[in-house]
């Protein structure tokens, strides 16, 4: 047996707490300041979570692409659709804006706007092509305004759907930030601080709706939003607790305290993930309110022991002792098991899993040791409970539930069984309509202006989220071969055809637009030269610096390497990988593999990966919990059996809620994942008080199995009770976010833990009798290794 968890183990602890109080309470403040200090290292995400191991292959294709042509997500739009725009008045104001942001910020690397728009014209006295601008300085007649929308509209494709939809005549400009800066701190200065005052005071002066979207944009705004909501959690995690603690105590005092404890908690939180440095993200700002409501039900035990044992005997050293003694072992297993349900997550190869399960579980031991700690010493120091203040012990209120739970499993245990296959197999049904999302922009704020924006620019330009492909030639200036050109011709012709992505900008466009400025701007020669024309035209291009520099966009500098640029919808994961497979189909017959090698990438891809990735995770993070906690409950129960036992109610709820996920339409992405885990480590806390109390009441009543049942089902049913109200209200606070996969979480780890108590407080007890023989004697049940529950001669009445 583990000195660890012995009775003279913990009078020890016991004594060292009520014996060095103040000198407790001076460490744990100089903690909380030591981890205060710590905030200013917490880093906010400033870049989408990369839910891929460093050296997985599709990270390794990105930085290779990125290594090549630098930073893909560096792009923001402003759009505008509204006739009145072309105006003297408003469309100079359209032009001066934009170019305002040239000039103003070290973030931005360049603008390209309607102003900026070059015709490439050929110069055939120097046998070179030159650019000249759309607009000269600026707009001063609407007859100007005549030429240029003919010139747009009808003159120049390769403009096309880059920063004007002619069909709707949508005008959009172009904001390329700094490379350096786009995934530091310095983007959310220059959004928050320059982009949008100035396109605010823009709208209002001109009456101009303009929409705004790109990923640097939706990134800095995405992780606002995140930040702003670790603040609404934690109020709401600390109201809602606290109004159900106050209602089951009726004591401003007791719930002060426990809001002192659960406070100082998420203090410690912060201060570890800036500790180990971690960035803020969607997943890491959950953990402060969810330590607010795993701490309660801690505080909960231990005050409400304190209170039983005040109005028991009435002495109160007697009864902080006992606090320490018979409730710190029960409350340090089931916030092992808890954290065992988030470490999981740390043997995952995914980053930002590896992340959120090591500062969750290291949290929760942390709130464990707050509360042993912080609860004792302070009622130390404060007088005796009020008559009032003991009154819930009572629980005759709740006399009703215990009562028909008892009824269900004395009258109905073949009914308990019936409803639990039917509920397992149709959840089995749900299971495979379960579909997977690997959307960027699912779980953002639906309803936010950005999302809508983005919608917009999905409608107008079909797209806005990057999907990258880049052409290794093996050779260099293997691009400009006319090939080559033709083989990224046929690529792009695909692209053309498939209605989720935008118009591809690459070389092969530059080389058409290089043909039609030879041949004097007539549209019909906006192809791809014969092999005839390809030696002159491209002497042209090479005598043209302005050529040069718009084929620096599309080849790197040794010519060997092309890339296609294209922007794909928020689409599901179905049809990405349709895409994708269609992609890859053309790509293996246009472009032979022993002279090119041609990859995919961009942000839209790395994430639907991930996403992907993810799911394998979850059935390896789900396994090794169940696994973990199968062993630690094995060697305190040292049964075999019992482990079955024990594992059947808590999968059951997994199973029905993973079924719900299915008729419910709700897909599996980085959110939902983390449900499983989540749940079946905080439930099994229910089975471990349930059969520690059935054995030791096995012992009192002589291995009389219906008495030790009941008896234990009566015991622990109002503690279970009350804890999964306070943990279903307690998660219900994810439902308020604006992000949809914080609120499908939080709805779903709720539903969970009450499908959870019903099954330990109903099936649990069925099996236990229905098995009665095979399990209930003293060979299965020997003396654990661990007593969750010591013995004593007064019942607990929580």
């Amino acid at each position: 047996m583990l000195k660890l968890f012995t009775k003279d183990f913990w009078d020890v602890i016991a004594r060292v707490i009520l014996r060095n109080k103040i000198i407790i309470l001076v460490a744990i403040l100089a903690t909380t300041i030591f981890f205060s200090q710590q905030w200013d290292n917490m880093r906010f995400t400033y870049t989408e979570a990369n839910l891929l191991p460093d050296d997985h292959e599709v990270n390794i294709i990105y930085n290779d692409f990125l290594d090549v042509f630098g930073e893909e997500g560096n792009l923001i739009v402003l759009g505008v659709k509204d006739s009145t725009l072309f105006t003297v008045e408003k469309l100079n104001a359209w032009n001066n804006l934009t170019e305002s942001f040239k000039n103003s910020s070290d973030a931005v690397e360049s603008v390209i706007s309607i102003k900026e728009l070059q015709k490439l014209v050929k110069d055939t006295e120097n046998e070179k092509f030159i650019l000249e601008p759309f607009i000269k300085d600026s707009i001063t007649s609407m007859a100007q305004i005549e030429v240029l929308e003919n010139d747009l509209f009808k003159k120049y494709p390769f403009y096309d759907n880059f920063l004007f939809n002619k069909d709707t005549k949508t005008i959009r400009s172009a904001i390329y930030m700094n490379k350096a800066i786009v995934n530091t701190s310095a983007r959310k200065d220059f959004v928050m601080d320059v982009l949008i005052p100035r396109v605010e005071a823009f709208e209002a002066k001109y009456d101009l709706d303009v929409r705004i979207s790109g990923m640097p944009y939706i990134r800095t705004l995405n992780s606002t939003n995140i930040v702003d909501e670790i603040g609404l959690f934690i109020g709401a995690a600390l109201l809602v607790t606290s109004i159900i603690f106050f209602f089951f105590f009726r004591s401003f005092r007791a719930t002060f305290i426990s809001l002192i404890v659960v406070c100082i908690g998420v203090m410690w939180t912060l201060g570890i993930i800036g500790l180990l440095n971690y960035e803020i993200t969607v997943l890491t700002a959950l953990i402060p309110p969810l330590i607010i409501v795993i701490g309660i039900p801690n505080c909960i035990f231990l005050i409400n022991k304190y209170q039983h044992e005040v109005k028991l005997h009435g002495n109160k050293a007697k009864s902080l002792q006992r606090v320490i003694t018979k409730i710190g072992n029960a409350t340090l297993m089931t916030n092992v098991t808890t954290a065992c349900g988030f470490a999981t997550f740390i043997l995952t190869e995914s980053k930002l899993l590896k992340e959120f399960g090591l500062v969750a579980s290291l949290s929760i031991l942390s709130i464990f040791i707050l509360c042993i700690l912080i609860i004792p010493i302070i009622y130390s120091f404060l007088p005796y409970p009020k008559d009032r203040h003991l009154e819930h012990l009572n629980k005759r209120w709740i006399g009703g539930f215990v009562n028909w739970m008892e009824r269900m499993v004395r009258q109905k245990r073949i009914a308990i069984y019936i409803t639990s296959v039917i509920l397992l197999v149709l959840s089995i049904i749900g299971v495979y309509q379960i579909k997977i999302s690997g959307s960027l922009i699912e779980d953002m704020p639906q309803e936010s202006e950005f999302v809508n924006d983005i919608r917009f620019f999905e409608s107008e330009f079909n797209g806005i989220m990057p999907l990258e492909i880049m052409i290794d030639t093996k050779r260099k200036k293997g691009v400009m071969k006319l090939s080559t050109l033709k083989r990224m011709n046929e690529l792009e012709d695909l692209i053309l055809e498939t209605p989720e992505l935008s118009k591809p900008i690459s070389v092969v466009g530059l080389v058409k637009y290089s043909k039609q400025a030879y041949y004097n701007g007539n549209t019909k020669f906006y192809q791809l030269p014969t092999s005839q024309e390809n030696s002159f035209i491209l002497s042209y291009a090479k005598n043209s610096t302005s050529s040069n520099d718009l084929l620096s966009n599309f080849v790197d500098s040794t010519g060997q390497y092309a890339r296609i640029t294209t922007f794909i919808k928020d689409v599901g994961t179905d049809r990405m990988e349709r895409i994708q497979e269609d992609l890859q189909t053309k790509i293996n017959k246009v472009f032979p593999k022993e002279r090119y090698t041609v990859t995919m990438t961009g942000k839209a891809l790395v994430f639907q990966k991930g996403t992907k990735y993810l799911v394998k995770n979850l059935a390896i993070s789900l396994s090794l919990a169940i696994l973990l906690i199968a062993l630690f409950m094995a060697y305190m129960f040292r049964s075999g059996k019992m482990i079955l036992i024990s594992l059947i109610p808590n999968l059951l709820p997994l199973v029905i809620t993973a079924g719900l996920m299915g008729y419910l339409g709700v897909p599996i992405k980085p959110s939902t994942i983390l449900v499983f885990s989540i749940a079946f480590g905080i439930s099994v806390d229910d089975t471990i008080h349930f059969l520690a109390k059935y054995r030791q009441e096995l012992q009192a009543n002589n291995w009389k199995i219906k008495t030790s049942v009941y008896g234990a089902l009566r015991e622990t049913g109002v503690s279970m009770f009350y804890t999964s109200i306070v943990l279903f209200f307690g998660f219900s606070v994810f439902t308020i976010s604006s992000f949809g996969g914080t609120v499908a979480l939080g709805a779903l780890v709720s539903a969970t833990l009450l499908f959870a108590m019903l099954s330990n407080l109903l099936l649990l007890p069925s099996l236990l009798l229905s098995l009665e023989r095979s399990i209930a004697n003293k060979e299965v049940l020997r003396e654990p290794s661990i007593n969750i529950i010591p013995e004593e001669d007064d019942k607990e009445e929580f």
